[in-house]
């Protein structure tokens, strides 16, 4: 799948990036990942020093998935809101999605201080601003729920927004302890310190068959090396689709550009993260040395001619917003790109266990929290691998309950 085009920063930020051999050899294991992007690195990061023998594949270069293109804004809310969540799955389990959410950055914190890489982990406030004055009623609701269940959130007027921000906007959510990181980085490092840990590493080895036995899953290499594993994650991000169709999982595409580094950040309060309640948004963000990556514009399209053919006045369009909200911030692009970004259709990120695949778990950490989820889903698999079960499973099977399904 063609995920990406256009001029990325990210490898920019990594002078010498890890590299790990193909695989030339028939291997046998306790758990084979398959994918080695956030979700594959975050499931190697859990399993690793648990008596057990992981193996990792990547059919490109490890972090050349959509790892690159990442924006790397650490939330826990989400797209969907608590309030349309909980309409979907009830009240109680939308909070736990949120809550799981919430430890997943702090797990996220404390590992990213202990890599051989440092992923440039900071906490950052958000900024959540009403596009529209119709907007307002729909934040109101949110934060009532948000307060009920204890986040450290804070409704603010036009006022509060204007004593801070050089822009007014009539009202918006403030998230305390939201983040930000570099996201290539940060799988380097959880890679790095897994293979450190025992666990065996391949790139540019690409996965071309399979076989189910009773007892283990054989999946075949394009130069016919055999992985005979007891469990298989499949983590193959957008491309996990090449394994198995999951209905509930959409495609779009969505712009990005990082700015040339700027002299003067003094206006923008906080460096906080920014975005909106428009559908579609428009998302910003700051670097480490001194860049502006704004995001969105996203595009209902599966396809990458069409994708591509946006990406030039796109990247116009998302400065064009930025100068709305810091006319005297100039900004200039250096990097601007497009790339494909999954969704589902009920909000929730997906794992996957099909009766054609035995002994997979295929890991679909889809929506604008990515690492998030990934860190969430990557936590409940490792825990049914290493003790059988997880009490926050069901809540992300492709076949969970939804709430007009459940019988009150």
């Amino acid at each position: 799948m063609d995920l990406q085009s256009g001029k990325l920063y990210w490898p920019t930020t990594v002078t010498n990036p890890p590299s790990y051999p193909r695989l030339d050899k028939d291997v046998t294991c306790d758990v084979l990942i398959i994918g080695a992007g956030s979700s594959g690195a975050q499931c190697a990061h859990f399993l690793c020093n648990q008596g057990l023998s992981v193996v990792v594949v990547d059919k490109r270069k490890v972090g050349e998935g959509s790892t690159s293109t990442n924006t790397a804004l650490i939330q826990y809310a989400g797209e969907k809101s608590f309030v349309s969540l909980s309409h979907t799955f009830g009240e109680a389990s939308a909070a736990r999605h949120l809550k799981l959410c919430e430890q997943s950055i702090r797990h996220i914190e404390q590992i990213s201080g202990e890599l051989p890489i440092d992923p440039d982990f900071i906490r950052r406030d958000s900024l959540y601003y009403a596009s529209y004055q119709e907007d307002i009623p729909s934040l109101q609701e949110e934060y009532a729920l948000l307060r009920k269940h204890g986040f450290n959130v804070e409704m603010w007027d036009e006022q509060r927004i204007g004593s801070v921000y050089p822009f007014r906007k009539s009202s918006a959510l403030y998230y305390y302890n939201d983040a930000e990181m570099n996201p290539l980085k940060f799988v380097y490092g959880l890679l790095e310190k897994a293979r450190l840990e025992g666990v065996q590493i391949y790139e540019e080895t690409e996965i071309a068959g399979k076989r189910f036995e009773q007892d283990a899953a054989v999946f075949f290499t394009k130069e016919r090396r055999e992985i005979r594993a007891k469990h298989v994650i499949i983590a193959a991000g957008y491309e996990d689709k090449d394994f198995k169709v999951e209905k509930n999982a959409t495609l779009s595409s969505s712009y990005a550009v990082i700015t040339k580094p700027v002299e003067q950040l003094e206006n923008w309060y906080k460096r906080t993260l920014i975005w909106e309640t428009a559908r579609p948004y428009v998302y910003m963000r700051t670097t480490p040395d001194n860049r502006i990556i704004i995001g969105g514009m996203d595009k209902d399209t599966a396809y990458a001619d069409t994708r591509d053919s946006k990406i030039l006045a796109s990247k116009d369009k998302l400065i064009s917003e930025f100068t709305k909200l810091f006319p005297n911030i100039p900004v200039e692009a250096d990097y601007y790109l497009g790339a494909f970004y999954g969704g589902t259709h009920d909000g929730l990120p997906v794992i996957g266990q099909y009766e054609t695949y035995p002994h997979c778990y295929v890991i679909m950490a889809y929506g604008d929290n990515g690492t998030v989820y990934n860190g969430v889903l990557a936590k409940i698999v490792t825990d049914q691998i290493l003790h059988g079960s997880s009490p926050d499973m069901e809540l992300y099977l492709q076949n969970r309950p939804l709430l007009e399904n459940v019988k009150v």
